[in-house]
């Protein structure tokens, strides 16, 4: 559910740096029985990198789609803030979430992504999360001080823009429809989507260019 509050806290956990440690022992663990798999004819490499591709498809790509198209043919911006799972489906993006809730930045709002109990995500369009997405620190304080988490990630945001967090579910997953830039007329489909970064359909990020 979404929480338009912040608190100030002195000292607080840091996002990544928690877990950095355990996610280079994990992937040390991964690297060595892949390795132990393939050694014995149980896997081959091209099996592995395989499993790898589906795991990490689909993709930011997908999210850029649905936001450039929401940017560029107001119709559809209409479907999609109304019904998110339906117009994503418009664009041949199969959806596995139940719901997807789409919530747009203004000059006044701005929108963050959570999720506090697990790492719900919108996996069908963005992929994988980040690390620091599942991440405890980031899970608490995104709720408890979302302007100091948004400010480590480089975003200074004005107290007279309103901060409201979307703590999504197994039942609905969030996506931020980030505002155009400016002079949008001057740019293919092309170089819109690849302006637009995964930390901006999270919220961590804001302006586009």
């Amino acid at each position: 559910m979404p929480h338009d509050h912040d608190h100030d806290h002195g000292e607080h956990e840091a996002l990544v740096i928690e877990d950095e440690a355990g996610n280079i022992e994990a992937q040390i663990v991964v690297d060595a029985l892949q390795e132990l798999l393939i050694g014995k004819g149980l896997l081959t490499a091209l099996e592995v990198t395989g499993a790898i591709a589906k795991l990490e498809s689909p993709g930011i790509h997908l999210g850029t789609q649905v936001v450039v198209k929401a940017w560029t043919d107001p119709d559809y911006r209409a479907r999609l803030l109304s019904d998110g799972r339906a117009a994503v489906q418009e664009l041949n993006i199969p959806v596995t979430e139940a719901r997807i809730i789409v919530v747009e930045n203004t000059p006044e709002l701005h929108n963050l992504i959570t999720c506090t109990l697990c790492s719900c995500y919108p996996r069908s369009i963005l992929g994988q999360p980040p690390s620091w997405y599942i991440s405890k620190a980031y899970r608490a304080r995104s709720v408890r001080e979302p302007r100091r988490v948004l400010a480590e990630f480089g975003l200074d945001l004005s107290e007279n823009i309103q901060l409201v967090v979307h703590d999504s579910n197994a039942d609905m997953r969030y996506l931020v429809l980030p505002e155009p830039p400016e002079d949008l007329e001057r740019f293919t489909l092309n170089e819109l989507e690849a302006l637009i970064s995964r930390d901006h359909l999270i919220g961590v990020a804001r302006k586009v260019v």
